[in-house]
């Protein structure tokens, strides 16, 4: 039986995009408290079903693909920008394709200007009409208004047509760096990309039997399984360590992993691989807020997806990749190799020497390449000593020598040191866990 909660969630994803919702609404429908509707409606809003808008209130939107996550709706541009709707709300669902920015002639405007783009204009009342026409949103920047004709048009076109007090540069800065987020976003492997779904994973109940054990270990191959029970919450983990010495009428739930360590899908790749090595573990459940078993991914999920990720071209740059960029071999004869670094302006703090986040950075990657030269495989950095023995300008160029103090199977020990004209100005110790392929 679905609980008040799942209940409510599955009515708001039943609901047409583009409907109006209230909690007052939701708790009249279903027939559940105010408070409830409440937490359910937030729930939603942070699995991207609904979507609140000052002055406008919560509408139904469609929940966006991974593929498609680059692309905005004209209600997330109204939040972006702290916009006001000034007609077709009943559009603010749609989504953007491109945004064009009108500094021209009416006509030549037009030729840039198709369905479902966002028009970024001032107060050329013509062409907010054209634009309607067209097929295309408007949004209207220096906090000008329209006339009520268009206001109609908008109405009646169901295309949006926003207000915003920022001028068109910071409103095209802002339109721009939301979809650059949505993009390194998009790069984030999350266990959901990666799982094994509920449908294709074989699983045993708390009720089973080893019996039952044996003859899916047959059938599978596998010698790991989530246990559940009958509501299908995850209540354990069986291995074929746990079965030893056991008869075959014994009681899965006697001999079970009982609160096993367990993943929700929004959970990062990197994450589930640290807690992997560190626990020793080869399968992980996927549960959801409730419990509930959506799936699992083992140890050779992860690897593959970490081995994938890593040769994907970057679509969006974070800032560890603009500082990483910076770090390049120049030397590897002898027995430990040679970087150089570049401090550019945007690496410095406001006393103009290198930040503190990026100095670590450079000490991190120097030893991940380095590991990487000796071991084949990913790491993790469990422990790390730093110290800053002189300051660093701007657009310096530093040496990174790393010693490998000691490398073995799980863990390795790196020392790396940093040089400006031959003189040391910083030197770290790292701890780091290697994660074995096989």
């Amino acid at each position: 039986m679905p609980t008040k909660h799942e209940q409510i969630l599955a009515y708001i994803d039943g609901l047409p995009v583009g409907e109006k919702i209230s909690v007052r609404s939701i708790a009249k429908a279903l027939l559940v408290s105010e408070g409830t509707a409440y937490r359910a409606i937030k729930d939603a809003e942070n699995k991207g079903y609904v979507s609140t808008i000052e002055r406008v209130g919560t509408i139904r939107i469609e929940k966006k693909k991974k593929e498609n996550i680059e692309k905005l709706t004209f209600a997330e541009i109204v939040n972006i920008i702290d916009g006001q709707v000034l007609g077709g709300r009943t559009g603010l669902h749609k989504t953007l394709t491109k945004f064009v920015i009108g500094a021209m002639r009416i006509e030549a405007m037009m030729r840039y200007t198709g369905a479902g783009n966002l028009l970024i204009i001032g107060n050329r009342t013509k062409a907010h009409e054209e634009a309607l026409k067209a097929g295309a949103a408007v949004l209207i920047t220096g906090g000008f208004d329209t006339d009520d004709e268009v206001k109609q048009l908008a109405d009646r076109l169901e295309l949006p047509i926003i207000s915003t007090t920022y001028d068109t540069f910071t409103v095209a800065t802002m339109i721009n760096r939301a979809i650059y987020d949505q993009l390194i976003k998009k790069e984030i492997l999350l266990v959901e990309d990666i799982l094994t779904p509920y449908e294709d994973t074989a699983l045993l109940f708390d009720k089973s039997t080893i019996e039952d054990w044996i003859k899916l270990n047959q059938h599978t191959t596998h010698s790991r399984f989530p246990v559940v029970d009958s509501s299908n919450k995850v209540v354990g983990v069986v291995t074929s360590k746990d079965i030893l010495g056991q008869t075959k009428d014994s009681k899965i739930e006697q001999v079970m992993t009982k609160h096993p360590i367990s993943v929700q899908p929004t959970t990062s790749v990197a994450s589930a691989a640290h807690v992997m090595i560190w626990e020793g573990i080869e399968m992980l459940p996927v549960i959801d807020e409730q419990g509930k078993l959506l799936g699992i991914i083992s140890r050779q999920d992860v690897l593959k997806a970490l081995q994938m990720s890593q040769r994907q071209p970057q679509v969006g740059e974070t800032i560890d990749d603009t500082v990483t960029k910076q770090l390049q071999l120049i030397s590897s004869e002898g027995e430990a190799p040679i970087f150089q670094f570049d401090v550019t302006p945007q690496m410095v703090n406001n006393i103009g020497t290198i930040s503190n986040g990026v100095f670590t950075t450079i000490i991190t990657e120097t030893a991940n390449r380095t590991l990487r030269m000796l071991k084949k495989g990913d790491l993790v950095v469990e422990n790390m000593t730093v110290y800053h023995l002189k300051p660093v300008q701007m657009e310096s160029t530093l040496l990174v020598k790393p010693h490998v103090l000691d490398v073995g199977r799980k863990f390795g020990k790196v020392d790396v040191e940093l040089y400006k004209d031959q003189l040391l100005v910083g030197k770290a110790m790292l701890m780091c866990q290697l994660i074995d392929r096989h």
